[in-house]
């Protein structure tokens, strides 16, 4: 029998993540950072959600994702992780093998403006504070280096709240 949606408040956004099972790695090349771009891509055209801030780690992605009705959240994230995870297999010849990702996706409601910017400012600092960049912009695979190379395009959504002018600094804080 089929899981029923995760039961979701609508109408706002959400801290989602998810990690590899046994904490194997999910990224081990920069082109399976970008396959797994790709399917986000592709998972944001199918669904109607919007991703406002993400960032992939070498076994484990985070996303600040809106979404506007009850089921869209449990669809979106069902589409995303089973659609890279047969990906995955397919690429890695592991086929058949077990499971891809520990289990459901985490997701955490973000109810105010005040944590939304703390929300965000944990998932684009995420590989700044894993000690994998000097800078949190620097890090290729978040919507930080996105945003500073002017290469938002499809992928990221605008903030429904103004991004402080002092974001940057306030990322690579330690």
């Amino acid at each position: 029998m089929p899981r029923r949606p995760r039961g979701s408040t609508g109408a706002f956004t959400y801290h989602v993540l998810n990690r590899a099972v046994r904490r194997a790695l999910l990224f081990d090349t920069p082109a399976d950072y970008e396959r797994f771009e790709q399917v986000l891509m592709q998972a944001l055209q199918r669904v109607p959600v919007l991703l406002l801030a993400y960032c992939a780690m070498p076994n484990h992605w985070h996303l600040i994702v809106w979404a506007d009705k009850v089921s869209d959240l449990s669809r979106f994230m069902h589409w995303l992780t089973m659609t890279h995870a047969q990906r995955w297999h397919a690429q890695h010849g592991t086929a058949g093998t077990g499971p891809v990702y520990q289990g459901r996706f985490k997701g955490v409601p973000i109810e105010s403006d005040a944590h939304l910017l703390t929300a965000c400012r944990y998932v684009e600092r995420n590989a700044f504070s894993g000690g994998l960049v000097a800078r949190a912009e620097e890090w290729r695979w978040s919507s930080a280096w996105r945003r500073c190379n002017h290469r938002e395009d499809e992928l990221l959504h605008t903030w429904p709240i103004p991004v402080p002018s002092n974001w940057l600094e306030s990322l690579n804080q330690a």
